[in-house]
């Protein structure tokens, strides 16, 4: 497939600058965070937020839906969730003596489940189809997804009792999981002077259309990834199988998690090709939650994050005339 032209590569710009700035109308200071989503839609992949309550993750789901003018629903997982009340369920309609299908709040473009690690492993499980394959099957009968299709979920690093920790499947299936962090003083004053009146999603206008993220999520993938850059990214990968403090590392969906996440994030930087410091600035929200810890490590008290950066340190960067093929950037954020 050819590298998209300049022109392509800045309406896919244009589209995530919109989406952006539209959504920090709303949200304020999380700039970092709303491009990862962004990543997330472009390569039609799933978040998981991880963090306190309050720091807006409700928020942020409602402005992207709101944003993108998609369908947007919410469901509030708990320990007597049932699957059927994700997925829908068949009923016998008397009046028209025949089954029915009543669609579940999963039959959106955009899903927030909230506090996920809450419901049973069984209701847990009924996402795994809807998000790796974009259909429900019930009763034997399959029905597709909505496109685009998004489900961002939460779940709280602080609360255990009375929660199910998501299993390595399930975790696997998400592209990205993101801390969401307090704003600083600043920050909490702007949100304090914002939201004195009311809240200002209740006028945010959608800015992108529905069939324009669809073909800009086909032509970020066209963009190149040089083989330096590939053997790369590889490496980084199978670094993490070979840590000593890493009982389990990143499988090879996590690898190409990381490649379809690095050519989103060019392309909304507004290159055609991806460089290093995407590989380097992706990684934790990839493969963080892709790894399991030796008990060693553990008991010592280290942390993921602290323990990629030590893994990707220790893997060669190409040099940039391998992984840059020749090209002129373009002008914007994070190109130079």
């Amino acid at each position: 497939m050819d590298t998209p032209s300049v022109e392509e590569i800045r309406r896919v710009q244009a589209l995530a600058d919109r989406a952006r700035a539209n959504v920090e109308l709303v949200v304020v200071g999380k700039s970092e965070l709303i491009d990862l989503v962004l990543v997330a839609l472009l390569c039609e992949g799933h978040v998981l937020l991880e963090d306190v309550p309050g720091v807006g993750k409700t928020l942020l789901a409602k402005s992207v839906a709101r944003t993108l003018g998609c369908g947007f629903r919410r469901i509030q997982f708990t320990p007597d969730l049932l699957p059927t009340d994700v997925t829908g369920l068949s009923f016998f309609n008397q009046r028209e003596q025949a089954f029915e299908f009543r669609p579940g709040p999963v039959f959106a473009q955009v899903v927030l489940a909230d506090e996920i690690n809450r419901a049973t492993p069984r209701t847990q499980s009924a996402l795994l189809e809807c998000m790796e394959e974009r259909q429900v099957t019930v009763d034997g009968e399959t029905r597709p997804l909505p496109r685009p299709f998004l489900v961002m979920a939460t779940q709280n690093p602080i609360e255990l009792e009375g929660t199910f920790p998501l299993p390595e499947a399930q975790l696997d299936r998400f592209l990205l999981k993101l801390p969401v962090g307090y704003p600083t003083a600043d920050q909490e004053r702007e949100i304090l002077r914002r939201f004195r009146l009311g809240s200002p999603l209740d006028e945010l206008s959608p800015v992108v259309e529905v069939d324009e993220l669809i073909a800009m999520q086909r032509l970020s993938r066209t963009v190149r990834v040089a083989p330096p850059l590939e053997e790369y990214l590889v490496e980084v990968v199978r670094a993490t199988r070979a840590h000593p403090a890493v009982e389990l590392g990143a499988s090879p969906r996590g690898s190409l998690a990381l490649y379809r996440s690095a050519q989103a994030l060019a392309a909304i930087e507004g290159r055609a090709y991806v460089l290093p410091d995407d590989v380097k600035r992706l990684a934790p929200a990839v493969l963080g939650h892709r790894l399991i810890l030796a008990a060693g490590a553990r008991l010592r008290g280290r942390h993921l994050d602290e323990l990629l950066a030590e893994i990707v340190a220790t893997v060669p960067v190409p040099v940039e005339d391998d992984a840059r093929p020749v090209s002129s950037p373009l002008p914007g954020r994070g190109s130079g």
